[in-house]
């Protein structure tokens, strides 16, 4: 085992239970063969981590440990490790693959027949000031982003994937369903790549005017009964690519609606519970249905350049910095309107 420093053996780790999220006493985890022992700096709140402690997720079961938006510090490596060595500033691909199975032999680790997630289920979360993981997980964070742009890297991979499934964006029409995180990440990621129209749906004004700042050619209310009508409206024909960030019964009707005839509808959000489709019209008019699970490393990689290159600014997504005393308040922060992307800082700070 290599070490970097000291490291203690009791450490911090966030719980989140029915009605209740807490800062628990635990053992330091102790990296196996294969592994490193992160220590984390920044760890994002995500929409599946507010929708879990709401009890809204499907697949998150409570209680659970959260985190799996961290940028880190490599504390120490397990046997066999040599890369990356103590001390390197990394964030972590958080599924976690069994690498045996037909889809992982493939190279679709992300649907691995056998998948874990930290912080999404597993043992282990990057709420805490130690976790350990698989030395395949980790990247490297490049020295010219900061820690703050370290932690959108595994967010805006999410859209990067879903990008790629459509088949590309350039010179095509594109539809973005929600103003969240990850539909904002989502629009800068298609504006960079040449889309020829884009209109975002968003039912708060703050968020449709800060869509049309970040790009879009023209925001629509959500709520409003001619939304359909005014998405086609200002793309000037219907949609070729919608992206679905919300995945509720009334969104994937609304990205049916806009993508019409020979259309392709891409499901980024994570709907919480079962949706009814339209499927005479999926069939009629030979659309589509895309999901996209997560991501795949060659995403990630294309997160860091669009980051690298300013595409996407941090000052424009990360909207608040907790401490991790206070991880119930940044919990309400992220699942408020108001904010857009809040980290918590896991160490005094945010710093290392």
């Amino acid at each position: 085992m290599t070490t970097g420093h000291s490291v203690s053996r009791d450490m911090r780790q966030v719980v989140v239970s029915a009605g209740r999220i807490d800062v628990v006493r635990a053992d330091v985890p102790q990296p196996g063969p294969g592994q490193v022992l992160v220590r984390s700096v920044l760890a994002g709140v995500c929409g599946s981590d507010t929708h879990a402690a709401a009890g809204l997720h499907p697949w998150i079961s409570l209680p659970y440990v959260p985190g799996h938006e961290v940028v880190g510090v490599v504390a120490e490596t397990g046997g066999g490790v040599s890369s990356p060595e103590p001390g390197r500033r990394v964030t972590v691909e958080p599924y976690l693959p069994c690498w045996n199975c037909k889809q992982c032999l493939q190279g679709l680790e992300n649907l691995c027949e056998n998948l874990g997630f930290l912080g999404c289920g597993d043992p282990q979360g990057a709420m805490a000031d130690y976790f350990t993981v698989d030395a395949r997980r980790i990247h490297v964070i490049p020295d010219e982003l900061d820690d703050r742009a370290g932690a959108l890297i595994e967010p805006l991979s999410t859209p990067v994937h879903a990008v790629r499934l459509a088949g590309g964006v350039a010179g095509r029409t594109v539809a973005i369903l929600g103003a969240g995180a990850i539909g904002l990440l989502l629009l800068r990621t298609v504006v960079s790549q040449g889309a020829k129209r884009v209109v975002v749906t968003a039912p708060r004004d703050e968020r449709r005017q800060l869509a049309l700042a970040l790009g879009a050619d023209a925001a629509v209310d959500a709520f409003a009964p001619d939304a359909v009508d005014q998405v086609r409206t200002a793309l000037g024909e219907s949609a070729d690519v919608v992206f679905d960030c919300v995945a509720s019964e009334s969104t994937i009707r609304q990205a049916i609606g806009m993508a019409d005839k020979g259309g392709t509808v891409v499901v980024v959000g994570v709907p919480s519970g079962e949706v009814r489709l339209p499927l005479q019209l999926v069939q009629d008019r030979q659309i589509r249905i895309q999901g996209s699970a997560t991501y795949l490393r060659e995403d990630v990689v294309g997160s860091i350049e669009l980051l690298r290159s300013g595409v996407v600014r941090p000052d424009d997504f990360i909207t608040s910095v907790v401490p991790m005393e206070s991880v119930a308040e940044a919990f309400e922060q992220a699942a408020s309107p108001a904010h857009i992307k809040v980290l918590l800082a896991i160490t005094p700070d945010g710093t290392r």
